[in-house]
């Protein structure tokens, strides 16, 4: 029986959860090389590893974000840290890289349901607490940034002891422990649906899911170019099936995503389009910024480690300070100032086409760090109030999406600056791009405004 009078515990336990999925996207990067060794890979291949992961990441948080609106985001939580720990047991037996990258793809499933669960279980968790919604959300928002930056350390050192296995090993104990707790102290699923499970299955929209998910995964496939020479066809079928899913969803009762509701809500829009455009800006400085430091500064790989972790670092320091703002000032207020920062922050970056010393770099990671708290933060509280409590679900699942919409063409970009060269003429273009979308996304901000029901 669940005990609803510990909710601090059950919030704990749902962030352990919700920061496996940026945990396992960043600490594989370190891996990589032990992998091509031990399955004889090359380059392009061993990448799947990283892809897998992502492609279900992105297309599965929406999906698992409607089950939690539908059947119960403790059920779900509890399914999704079942499959992590059960996944993660078999597959360091795996001799094969196909189903090495099957079991990413499952990790990857199974994470995604802990973000969209975390959400929609706030509203109660905060009112057993009796403390305001941000203060969970922000904790929820600490576990995913700290997670990101503590992933390629925590890989370092468990592939260095023992080896890539161990990555899949380390969530073992974490799946089971953020599941136990969950179940002992989060409030038990009420009011969800129930009912035979063919009457469950047809009122599921399946094509419309199906198609959502391969239109979704062909235009990630596009933007990763995990097909080369194909890029254009999978971009062109990604369109076509997206076109279907909309002709579908407008047409079937209940749809899996309600596009007339989502289209007359605006605020949900307004986060979304902020959010995609912001974490294009801050993947910019994220993956741009080590090469630059490696190749043009010609750092090694360690030194590049501790000097781009003020950033993370520091979004995880300026989160709570945000968390005391949006309850003082609320969320509009603080999102408009996050991104004003974020674009004096990304024309400091301009600097380093004059110097890369090391002190420098340091001082403009932290500051780069300061926004990223910020924005992120008031952008998941932006989300809780846009939208509807029957539908938070899915709508924290597409919003976890469009961090990796926002990633991936960041990733693309920083291809196309940095195809002629790595250097610091190259970086001054992308702070150029890193402004306009910094721009782009203070208008949006003031676009947005708080629903007058929430």
């Amino acid at each position: 029986m669940s005990n609803t009078s510990r909710p601090g515990l059950a919030i704990a336990a749902l962030s352990i959860g919700t920061a496996l999925n940026p945990l396992n996207s960043s600490m594989i990067a370190v891996a990589l090389v032990v992998l091509r060794e031990d399955f004889s890979l090359d380059v392009a291949t061993v990448t799947w590893v990283i892809t897998a992961f992502y492609l279900a990441s992105a297309a599965g948080q929406p999906l698992m974000g409607r089950l939690a609106d539908r059947f119960g985001p403790r059920r779900l939580f509890t399914f999704g840290m079942a499959l992590v720990a059960v996944t993660c047991a078999v597959a360091p037996f795996l001799d094969n890289f196909a189903l090495v990258c099957v079991a990413r793809a499952l990790m990857a499933v199974g994470t995604a349901t802990a973000y969209p669960s975390a959400v929609v279980m706030v509203t109660e968790l905060s009112r057993l607490a009796k403390v305001p919604s941000t203060r969970p959300l922000g904790r929820i928002q600490m576990a995913n940034t700290s997670a990101a930056a503590v992933g390629p350390v925590v890989g370092g050192l468990l592939v260095s002891l023992f080896d890539w296995q161990a990555l899949f090993v380390i969530n073992v104990p974490l799946a089971l422990l953020a599941l136990l707790i969950v179940q002992r102290t989060a409030p038990a699923d009420v009011g969800r649906e129930t009912g035979s499970l063919g009457t469950l299955i047809r009122d599921s929209d399946i094509p419309g899911i199906l198609a959502f998910v391969v239109s979704l995964m062909l235009a990630m496939m596009a933007l990763l170019n995990v097909l080369p020479g194909y890029r254009w066809y999978l971009l062109g079928a990604a369109l076509v099936v997206g076109a279907l899913f909309a002709w579908r969803e407008l047409r079937f009762k209940p749809p899996f995503l309600d596009l007339r509701l989502l289209g007359r809500n605006r605020p949900l829009l307004l986060v979304y389009l902020v959010f995609v455009v912001f974490s294009g800006v801050y993947y910019f400085a994220f993956f741009g910024l080590p090469q630059l430091l490696q190749e043009a500064g010609n750092y090694d790989a360690g030194l590049v480690g501790l000097l781009m972790l003020p950033l993370a670092s520091m979004s995880v320091l300026v989160t709570p300070l945000t968390v005391r703002l949006i309850e003082r000032f609320g969320v509009r207020s603080v999102l408009i100032t996050g991104v004003l920062v974020l674009a004096g922050a990304s024309a400091a970056l301009g600097l380093l086409t004059l110097s890369l010393w090391p002190p420098l770099v340091l001082v403009l990671t932290a500051v780069m760090g300061v926004p990223y708290g910020a924005v992120s933060t008031a952008s998941n509280q932006g989300l809780y109030v846009s939208a509807r409590p029957e539908e938070r679900g899915v709508a924290a699942g597409i919003f976890q999406t469009c961090r990796y919409l926002g990633a991936i063409t960041a990733t693309v970009l920083i291809g196309v600056f940095y195809g002629p060269g790595v250097n610091q003429a190259n970086w001054g273009l992308m702070v150029l791009v890193m402004l306009g979308l910094s721009a782009l996304v203070i208008v949006l901000s003031v676009l947005w405004r708080k629903p007058a029901e929430a």
